[in-house]
């Protein structure tokens, strides 16, 4: 069917399609929308559809106030989320949300994960953050888009940039990843939970392992990002 929304909802399909592909979901649980800020909206995955049923006409077409916009399905149950980060914050381009073992395990440990090495810092110079559980009060309350407050309000407290961080675990519940668009979103759902599987066997190796020293923090991030890199073609 024709529909001007048609290229946020390739997208969305696609990248939901590429996070099942790398192993970062478990049967239905994980997501990632596609934003189109021309319009005002997003694409996302329905609610409960395992992926081998999923088609690119099921995206679900929601506007930044979880109004449904086109689809006949229920988006996911996360959309309320989505709405409220791409609301507040007006650089991203995709959002993904997954149940993936270590980044989910670091989560409910409620620990940021430390960065131990140059895999970590060739994407970010900071530890991972993890958002503290919801208050009982939040939780009682719009649930999904209260977990967007807790993202946001854990980066003012870090002091922390959503465009140099673009990975957070909530507390209890699993991580939440976003970027330029929904495929960066999928490619930095990887990373962490590659970041998050090294960082739980360093610490098996080794519980007193050291931090990354902040020289090979900066040499290893500047390579990759900012005008002196020269990492790629």
């Amino acid at each position: 069917m024709s529909s001007k929304y048609n290229s946020i909802k390739e997208e969305c399909y696609k990248a939901n399609m590429q996070l099942n592909a790398l192993g970062l979901v478990v049967y239905t649980f994980g997501n990632v929308s596609a934003v189109d800020r021309k319009n005002g909206v997003f694409a996302i995955k329905p609610s409960g559809v395992p992926y081998e049923d999923l088609k690119f006409e099921d995206m679900v077409i929601v506007d930044f106030d979880n109004n449904i916009i086109e689809g006949t399905m229920r988006p996911s149950s996360d959309t309320k989320t989505h709405a409220y980060l791409y609301k507040n914050w007006s650089d991203i381009g995709g959002i993904a949300h997954t149940h993936a073992m270590y980044s989910v395990s670091w989560a409910q440990s409620q620990l940021d994960i430390p960065i131990f090495g140059t895999t970590h810092a060739d994407h970010l110079t900071t530890d991972i953050p993890c958002a503290p559980p919801m208050s009982d009060a939040l939780i009682k309350g719009n649930y999904e888009h209260n977990t967007g407050i807790q993202i946001i309000e854990c980066f003012q407290q870090k002091k922390l940039s959503y465009k140099e961080v673009e990975m957070i675990l909530i507390g209890n519940h699993g991580p939440f990843t976003w970027g330029k668009d929904a495929a960066k979103a999928v490619y930095n759902s990887k990373v962490l939970e590659v970041v998050a599987e090294m960082a739980y066997l360093t610490l098996q190796i080794n519980p007193n392992a050291p931090r990354l020293k902040h020289s090979l923090i900066e040499k290893h991030y500047e390579r990759k990002h900012g005008k002196s890199s020269y990492y790629g073609q």
